[in-house]
């Protein structure tokens, strides 16, 4: 199975983030992605556009995430990583 890394340490904005989860991961129908965390759940949970296919996804370096929008950022990706059913979601 593929894995996607995805290191956030010189990430210095959320505009960072998403273009770096659709440069790394090159989902299916990435130019229809809504780079938000509605959108990344509907690609995970049911293979909306960004779907990044069967892999893991693996968050390092991630302790910039918890700065943004008071730690809402982090703990809404965690969210995710811990309801996710179809992708793993790993975040170190």
């Amino acid at each position: 199975m593929r894995e996607f890394i995805i290191d956030c340490s010189e990430f210095n904005d959320e505009a960072d983030f998403w273009a770096a989860y659709l440069s790394t991961t090159q989902p299916e129908g990435a130019q229809l992605f809504g780079r938000n965390f509605d959108a990344l759940w509907d690609a995970l949970s049911a293979g909306g556009p960004g779907w990044p296919g069967e892999c893991v996804l693996r968050f390092v370096n991630t302790d910039v995430l918890r700065r943004w929008q008071d730690g809402n950022f982090y703990r809404t990706l965690q969210k995710i990583a811990l309801d996710s059913k179809t992708i793993a979601i790993h975040m170190d």
